[in-house]
């Protein structure tokens, strides 16, 4: 797992999702009761698979040297939530971001898309001032899971930044790659069409369903 974790956390850089320290990918052994971690505040360039934390699933550090990510409380409550989560990515990505910053959701304009998730991708509501004195990283988890639905793989956090998560952490990196780039196309076919409409409900659907469905047939 903490193999998988490293080797998910050093795609980030190489996909353009993140600056200097700026993002953080976990992955969970549902078995175990564990979660592997990105240390908070290490370098990509300089991460090595000893720098992985392990913390159990009330945030306790069980092995590893250093502290972990400051978002880790967020990644358990969204672990808490939904059971078939095995890894989940934070970032700080451009284009996803501005439409967090604009707390917007990014509406389903297009195929690519549909082939993420079938309707807009949701934004969590704003935090309450005693939310974020008291708890903040864990209140982050929350508002997400409130803004989300058992078949969602990503959401914005206003004013923050994207989650995006998978049934491991590959699947996960996997899934803010193609929230990133649905961003991006959004917010260009906004600016060239401000009045663009949603995507047509049929090929919505069949889009998603053939990648996501209970009779998918898109890869191998």
């Amino acid at each position: 797992m903490r193999e998988a974790v490293l080797a998910a956390n050093l795609a980030l850089p190489a996909h353009g999702l993140v600056t200097l320290t700026w993002g953080n990918v976990s992955g969970i052994d549902r078995e175990r009761g564990l979660v592997a971690i990105k240390p908070s505040g290490v370098a990509y360039e300089s991460m090595t698979l000893a720098d992985i934390v392990l913390v159990d699933l009330e945030g306790n550090v069980v092995e590893g040297e250093r502290r972990p990510s400051t978002d880790t409380p967020t990644h358990l409550e969204l672990y808490r939530a939904y059971g078939w989560i095995g890894g989940i990515v934070h970032t700080h990505s451009t284009w996803a971001t501005a439409w967090a910053q604009a707390e917007r959701e990014i509406p389903l304009l297009g195929t690519t898309h549909a082939d993420l998730s079938d309707h807009a991708i949701p934004l969590t509501r704003p935090l309450t001032d005693a939310e974020v004195a008291e708890e903040y990283e864990r209140a982050t988890g929350r508002v997400l899971v409130a803004a989300t639905g058992e078949h969602d793989c990503c959401a914005l956090v206003r004013g923050h930044g994207p989650f995006a998560w998978g049934a491991s952490p590959a699947a996960a990196v996997e899934a803010a790659v193609t929230l990133e780039q649905v961003a991006r196309m959004a917010l260009l076919t906004t600016l060239l069409a401000p009045d663009a409409g949603p995507l047509a409900d049929a090929i919505r659907r069949k889009h998603f369903e053939r990648k996501h469905g209970p009779h998918a047939y898109y890869g191998q």
